[in-house]
């Protein structure tokens, strides 16, 4: 069968191969995948991975076979696959902790776009109360920052949306940002809770803007760039900040569920911001990269 595999190489991240067809164990399911999801670590640190590898966390599909031993989602299941091993393939060995069961009118395709991205912010989301509290996402425009604007608001914080550029800033208000930013020197609020996906001086400059007793969450460093704190600013008085790091990669099929019952209750949207074939991967990467992309990039398996 097809998958996209592990390149090391120059013309990586990824590219085309024929491996051997998976065998389930007696606790994983047998997945036709149908649409795969895009995530900017896994393509940009490819290294992290063995070269050769089939590639890929999230993805959604169809149960060709259930679990011989009666765990998980019964064959003709439609089923969103997130952070889960292995994904970017024609079809997958899985076991039910990495599934979640897609419910009728959500789109496969968007249920390919939940994992990875939406898993990490709900999970962030949800380590204090945000019901009237001040939320900062940085990297809004991105997959996380999409999710994150939306599920922050959905619990009643004020939702500030830090963005690279005005051209990035589109669509952040409907989603619930309540202001979108490109300087954080313009931010009159002190922030509950930030969540940040960039890196590189960003964090820095929003330890500044953290109110006694706030947390900094880092869940990606999208910049590339080193941060760096000023002496002093680790220091204060008052209730204690907390700097937060993030690599949370446990199953998420539960969370998986809340989230796609979110988007069945249209509570949530799905951020697909570029939609095309598997097979224009390396098109789709450079999208990626080149920060052309607002939200997710979705791409069918044929």
């Amino acid at each position: 069968m097809r998958a996209l595999v592990v390149d090391h190489g120059e013309a990586g991240p990824v590219r085309f191969a024929d491996v051997d067809e998976p065998v389930p164990s007696a606790g994983e399911a047998l997945v036709e995948i149908r649409h795969i999801g895009l995530n900017f670590g896994e393509l940009k640190y490819p290294q992290e991975w063995p070269a050769g590898a089939v590639h890929g966390h999230d993805a959604a599909g169809v149960v060709l076979r259930a679990a011989s031993d009666g765990s998980g989602p019964p064959e003709g299941t439609r089923v969103a696959l997130g952070m889960a091993p292995y994904a970017w393939a024609e079809r997958v060995a899985v076991g039910p902790g990495w599934l979640g069961t897609v419910p009728e009118g959500v789109d496969l395709a968007d249920a390919a776009a939940l994992g990875v991205a939406g898993v990490t912010a709900l999970r962030v989301l949800r380590k204090r109360s945000l019901l009237a509290r001040n939320v900062l996402v940085t990297g809004a425009s991105g997959g996380v920052g999409h999710f994150a604007v939306q599920l922050a608001a959905l619990a009643g914080a004020r939702v500030t949306a830090l963005v690279g550029s005005p051209d990035r800033a589109a669509g952040l208000r409907a989603l619930g940002a309540e202001e979108v930013l490109t300087d954080l020197d313009e931010a009159e609020d002190r922030f509950d809770l930030v969540l940040d996906t960039v890196g590189g001086p960003v964090p820095a400059r929003a330890w500044r803007s953290l109110a006694e007793g706030g947390a900094l969450h880092l869940v990606g460093f999208s910049s590339g760039e080193d941060t760096t704190f000023s002496s002093g600013t680790l220091f204060g008085f008052g209730e204690p900040r907390t700097i937060a790091t993030y690599g949370d990669m446990t199953p998420p099929s539960q969370e998986l569920t809340d989230l796609l019952g979110l988007v069945a209750a249209g509570r949530i949207a799905v951020p697909v911001g570029l939609r095309g074939d598997w097979k224009d991967v390396d098109d789709a990467v450079r999208a990626l990269f080149a920060r052309r992309v607002h939200g997710k990039i979705v791409l069918d398996v044929t």
